[in-house]
């Protein structure tokens, strides 16, 4: 692996970042063209469904590209999906090398596409850059070898732990940094989730704010085992402006149901354990659904079952440097809790960024990128 192989796949990798937010469940994907040490064309996977990175590349190339080398940090596919095989179109413009960052897992593609390129007698070389990348793709990562998306718990507390005061309030713990910032993980991941009591406690409208450019709106996935969500709520008063899923359990009555669909609420039937939504059938309801991953905005007992059940893959824990006290003030974990230190949930702190005056610690559950 020389110098410059590692230039243009970071050069590939930047590429594939614009894609965050729009492409999901697909990876992100970038992709560049060098010719006589001279870049000649750029691409990226722009949203889902449309041209992905390879053929976004190749219409983009300033010239002939016979001869060339292409760098991209995803193996091309192989196969007819919403766009046909990038393989082909890399053999019909007769790149003489490809240089991939690492193999898709995809059933589909998995090693298939690097040995059709080579097959066509073009020079295949995988592995540039494998970590980054994969840190880069979590997401798609987990979602394909799994089926369930990559769930991000996200809290936003005090010094001294809590997320609101004694009367409730919590307007606001963080500044405008941070809650900026969430804004920006909105956009990039597929659905909000949150419990009833979130909904009740702050009537919240859960979208993405973002107006200084185009974003996609996450899905807004309200657990509610018993369909308690008020119609007068807001989240239900925009249900026909951004999508809204409540997750439910037997128990919900069918004539609240009717009500929640009748304002453009879609309704998940999810199974129930002591009465409450199964948090594991959830996730895999919504990996089946399409959805990726998930950004999880609490309340304390939501986010404690998604910990105690291993269903979080990442934290992201906004601490404001204030403190307020109150032995009833709510915090961002709660619900029964572990009985001894010995079992408590194991986290890797990855990241610490100063947000504005916040703190933010990015950790990973036991280190793990799965």
């Amino acid at each position: 692996m020389g110098k410059e192989d590692l230039i243009y796949m970071r050069r590939a990798i930047e590429l594939a970042d614009r894609g965050c937010g729009f492409v999901n469940p697909n990876p992100l994907v970038g992709a560049v063209i060098v010719k006589n040490g001279k870049v000649i064309g750029e691409g990226w996977h722009e949203r889902f469904g449309q041209w992905h990175a390879e053929r976004n590349a190749l219409h983009a190339a300033e010239e002939d590209t016979t001869g060339a080398t292409m760098y991209v940090t995803l193996e091309p596919c192989c196969h007819y999906g919403k766009t046909p095989p990038c393989t082909e179109a890399i053999i019909e413009h007769k790149i003489a090398k490809v240089v991939v960052g690492i193999a898709d897992p995809n059933p589909l593609v998995a090693g298939k596409g690097m040995a059709l390129l080579r097959e066509a007698g073009i020079e295949v070389v995988c592995g540039v850059e494998e970590e980054r990348i994969r840190e880069q793709n979590r997401i798609f990562l987990k979602y394909i070898e799994t089926g369930m998306p990559w769930v991000v718990l996200k809290t936003a507390s005090t010094l001294d732990g809590k997320i609101a005061t004694y009367t409730g309030d919590s307007k606001w713990i963080t500044g405008e940094e941070s809650r900026a910032k969430v804004q920006e993980m909105r956009a990039c991941l597929m659905a909000v989730v949150v419990g009833i009591g979130t909904v009740l406690a702050d009537d919240p409208m859960l979208n993405c704010r973002i107006v200084d450019r185009e974003v996609r709106q996450p899905v807004r996935i309200i657990v509610d085992s018993n369909a308690r969500v008020p119609l007068s709520s807001k989240i239900v008063r925009t249900a026909t402006v951004y999508r809204t899923v409540v997750a439910h359990t037997r128990f919900a009555k069918e004539e609240r149901l009717r009500q929640l669909r009748a304002c453009g609420v879609e309704t998940l039937l999810c199974d129930e354990e002591k009465g409450l939504v199964r948090i594991g059938d959830l996730c895999r309801k919504l990996g089946k659904s399409g959805i990726d991953s998930v950004l999880l905005e609490g309340g304390g007992s939501l986010n404690f079952s998604f910990l105690d059940e291993g269903f979080v893959d990442e934290v992201y824990a906004f601490i404001a440097p204030k403190m307020i006290g109150g032995m009833n003030a709510k915090t961002g974990v709660e619900g029964e809790g572990v009985p001894k230190m010995a079992d408590a949930i194991d986290l890797k702190i990855t990241d610490v960024q100063h947000v504005g005056q916040d703190v933010l610690f990015k950790l990973r559950i036991n280190g793990k990128i799965r």
